[in-house]
């Protein structure tokens, strides 16, 4: 079974307009994810100490895959958004968890991931931040 870090707190620094998800408790242990908006692209770098990934997808892309997700039982992740080689896959669970998988593939051996899932709450700011239109 996959171990999920759960974020529970969102970050928006107005000037950057970069928006930071974290854990509340010690925020530098724990992994982190980072979102700006870059004309029809979003940035998207997850970290935990030294190791990172970033993404690139089309922000209409990220906004229609969260828009549609839907609670399915023994599925993580039902959708993706990106390549076949560098993608966040995305789930929704039954109690509103947003659970997001940035992952880098690197062949059919191997790859690597982060598992994080997000409380319903701060879903609904990341929704917000996102201007994506679901129902809560």
């Amino acid at each position: 079974m996959r171990y999920f870090e759960i974020l529970d707190q969102i970050t928006v620094d107005s000037e950057s307009g970069i928006m930071t998800l974290s854990l509340q408790n010690d925020p530098a242990e724990h992994p982190q994810l980072s979102m700006r908006r870059e004309g029809a692209y979003i940035a998207i770098s997850v970290r935990y100490g030294p190791l990172e990934i970033a993404l690139r997808p089309r922000y209409e892309d990220l906004v229609r895959v969260l828009a549609r997700l839907q609670p399915v039982e023994g599925l993580q992740t039902t959708r993706q958004v990106g390549t076949s080689q560098a993608y966040l896959a995305a789930g929704l669970r039954s109690d509103q968890t947003l659970v997001l998988r940035p992952t880098i593939v690197a062949d059919a051996t191997g790859y690597f991931s982060f598992n994080l899932a997000l409380t319903p709450q701060i879903r609904r700011a990341l929704y917000e931040w996102l201007s994506v239109e679901a129902d809560f």
